[in-house]
């Protein structure tokens, strides 16, 4: 597989050394407006963790390009629905998720299934989510997609959000009733598992077309390996 990462902080360095691990080729690193241009070969894919005011003028260069693109950016997602649209009229595959571990996308199952089967008139529901200090987003695109499921099963919840250190991401979300207290959680160790959901995703829209979470990947068996 051969990759063009679009922005070069610690989430893309990371999904270099994976790739170049696993036998991929990451063939351009595009770092500002200037390194974009023409030229390109066929079977590329992008994977995109830059900054939130770039993803849909990047996506509208990969679109045009006809490159599928990986979108990891968060903080962007009032403009999902340009961003789908864009897509869907290129006839070009994109992924986007607010968490490409794949331990979040069976820990938003989890959150659903407690969600279902706690009442809502007996519990009160509630999200804490810690990033590092440098962080631009708050609450955290995952938080969001919690308290998404949280509002869907009828659920009123608040979100508290910490932002200090170096912490990769941790996520709980509670149910607080009389009787008892209910806590799941998820922490991440490292940003590895971010960068593999990403290889992942690479390889499972190349040659798909549409606006696609990263949800479909997991669900699909994308999710078991970004091997070459």
């Amino acid at each position: 597989m051969d990759l063009i990462l679009v922005g070069y902080g610690k989430m893309n360095r990371l999904v270099e050394q994976l790739a170049v691990e696993r036998g991929h080729r990451v063939v351009r690193i595009i770092r500002s407006p200037a390194d974009w241009s023409d030229g390109w070969t066929p079977g590329l894919v992008a994977i995109d963790f830059s900054v939130p005011g770039a993803v849909l003028e990047n996506l509208d260069r990969l679109m045009t390009a006809g490159i599928p693109a990986v979108i990891g950016t968060t903080g962007w997602y009032d403009r999902l629905e340009q961003a789908r649209r864009r897509v869907e009229a290129a006839d070009v595959g994109a992924v986007y998720g607010a968490n490409f571990s794949l331990g979040v996308a069976a820990f938003y199952g989890i959150v659903a299934a407690a969600a279902a089967a706690l009442p809502p008139a007996c519990y009160d529901a509630f999200i804490v989510e810690a990033h590092h200090r440098h962080k631009r987003d708050a609450p955290s695109g995952t938080a969001k997609r919690l308290a998404a499921i949280l509002a869907e099963a009828g659920h009123q919840h608040t979100v508290a959000s910490v932002r200090a250190g170096a912490l990769p991401g941790t996520h709980s979300v509670g149910f607080d009733s009389e009787a008892d207290t209910v806590t799941l959680t998820h922490a991440a160790r490292s940003r590895r598992g971010f960068a593999e959901g990403a290889l992942a995703a690479a390889q499972w829209i190349l040659g798909k077309r549409g606006w696609h979470e990263f949800a479909e990947v997991r669900e699909a068996g994308g999710g078991k390996g970004a091997s070459k």
